[in-house]
């Protein structure tokens, strides 16, 4: 209903276009009619002088005539539109969506001792297991593949469009077969190189780690380095609560829960988003981790939709018609009812 009112032209498309070279002719015809009614003569005589007829003349009057002049030119403005059979694909859902260009994600996950801490309900690592699958489930057209990291870092799953196998390997990610530490430059530089050179243009990995850089021979900086030079985005996610945490600790009974101070190597982070033009994100609970994968996703719009529309749109002038209607009744309103004058 709210179409049929529309009238930002900008917004459309035109069927008949050539009726909008009509338009030069309006400017033309305003000013046309302007100097016909400035030089109108009245239609009763008056013997005085020009300037006792001005003093007791109305100059309002005046104004309104030439309102209605614009009016007018209102008027035929909106009627050409009409002519030029204007439609909106936007209001048109009878067709196909494909996708021409996708993303190439890597998701590069910390699965470090660390990750088990209960400040995400059950702990960080499976809450960040859930929420990636979240983000999957939602994307269509891109290849997303998995990196884990610890002390070491390997490949859980190459880019790939077949989602499913995707998540079962998010499912079955933990820390128990992987050495000790956090590498994030290895784990950053295994992700780097499984976005292929002859990958398409854009290229994400999404870095995931709740502490600092504590092993592996390739530092952060570096790895950050090699990604830029691939022309790779990476976007880094702080995990952890501010303040303290109840955090495993390894003891001769096993692991053990304390409450232990959350820290973060914010500024690495930091640096490895600004060095590859992508941005930090501190994740403090489940939800603000969603938040943040929702804010990605916006910030990544290379996405080209193909839209295949199967019959071509109808026009729709209605909106133009209808607010033609509307001055052509304000326009005889204002003539009939102020000048007296019955069309």
């Amino acid at each position: 209903m709210l179409n049929n009112w529309n009238i930002r032209f900008w917004e459309y498309e035109f069927f008949s276009p050539h009726w909008l070279w009509l338009m030069l002719i309006i400017p033309v015809a305003i000013l046309l009619m302007y100097s016909l009614e400035k030089n109108r003569k009245g239609d009763i005589k008056f013997s005085r002088k020009t300037e006792d007829q001005r003093s007791i003349g109305a100059t309002w009057i005046l104004r309104l005539r030439e309102g209605i002049i614009i009016l007018y030119g209102l008027i035929a403005v909106l009627l050409i539109f009409a002519m030029a059979k204007p439609f909106h694909w936007s209001q048109y859902d009878n067709f196909d969506t494909h996708y021409k260009n996708g993303i190439d994600i890597i998701l590069a996950m910390d699965v470090s001792l660390s990750m088990l801490t209960r400040d995400f309900e059950p702990n960080r690592l499976e809450a960040s297991k859930e929420v990636a699958k979240e983000f999957i489930d939602e994307r269509n057209g891109d290849r997303i593949g998995l990196v884990v990291y610890a002390g070491e870092a390997y490949t859980a799953c190459p880019a790939t469009l077949d989602y499913n196998v995707l998540k079962e390997q998010i499912d079955k990610i933990n820390g128990d077969r992987i050495e000790g530490g956090t590498a994030i430059g290895t784990g950053l530089g295994t992700a780097v190189t499984r976005l292929r050179s002859d990958s398409i243009a854009s290229k994400v990995i999404i870095l995931l780690t709740d502490g600092s850089n504590n092993s592996g021979e390739l530092s952060p900086e570096m790895a950050a380095e090699l990604a830029l030079s691939k022309n790779i985005r990476v976007y880094t996610i702080g995990v952890g609560s501010k303040g303290n945490a109840q955090s495993p600790v390894i003891t001769p009974f096993g692991i053990q829960y304390q409450s232990m101070p959350v820290e973060i190597d914010e500024m690495t982070l930091m640096k490895i988003a600004s060095i590859t033009n992508g941005q930090y994100f501190r994740a403090t609970d489940t939800e603000s981790l969603k938040s943040i994968y929702k804010e990605i996703e916006k910030l990544e719009k290379r996405k080209m939709e193909d839209l295949h529309f199967k019959t071509e749109p109808p026009s729709n002038p209605q909106g133009f018609l209808n607010w033609a209607a509307i001055l052509a009744l304000l326009t005889w309103s204002l003539k009939y009812f102020t000048f007296r004058i019955s069309e």
